[in-house]
Formats: structure tokens, sequence, C-alpha cells
């Protein structure tokens, strides 16, 4: 099972597209765990993640958390996927960069 975290500034306005990514995991039947954090629980979270995603208004910390980090699949939302909220295309790039 893939644990895939999503995070943002507060943890909160990713919650829509964890919902809507969800709902794609299980009309696909994929296997996985999806939450959103705050950016301030990042060190908690990260070590378990098989993937990061990060909101498209917190993209700039990507470098950060990835020199932190080096060995973590990271990417930031696309504006248009996360602005539109299109769970599905994000799960699926999901699945493309994790080879599922």
């Amino acid at each position: 099972m893939r644990n895939i975290v999503l995070l943002c500034n507060m943890g909160m306005s990713t919650s829509l597209m964890v919902s809507r990514m969800r709902e794609a995991a299980e009309k696909q039947g994929y296997e996985c765990k999806i939450d959103a954090y705050a950016l301030q629980h990042a060190e908690e979270i990260i070590p378990t993640a098989d993937i990061l995603l990060v909101g498209p208004q917190i993209a700039f910390e990507i470098e950060r958390l990835q020199a932190e980090y080096p060995d973590k699949k990271m990417e930031a939302i696309e504006m248009l996927d996360y602005g539109g909220m299109d769970g599905e295309k994000v799960l699926n790039h999901v699945k493309e960069v994790l080879g599922d």
C-alpha cells in the first residue's frame, strides 16, 4: 500500500484534493493511503511517505525539502489540476512517478 502525502501551508486547502484522490483510487482499485498535512509537520511525516505532493502555493519549498530528504520523490501539484481539484489526474501522475 502506497503512502501519498500532500503538504500545504495550513493542511486545509488540500483536504478536498485528498477526497478527490481517494475517490479516484477507490474507482481504480489502487491501494493507497492519502493524507494532507500542514508544512510545519513535514519533518514528522515525510520519512514514511512514498511520495510527497506539495500544493502550488508552497511549491517554492520543494527545493529545501528535497535537500533535506534527497531520496524522497517530491512533486508540486500542477496549478490547473489543483485549481480544478482533478484528483484523478493527480493520482494518475503519482502512479506514473511511482511506476505503479
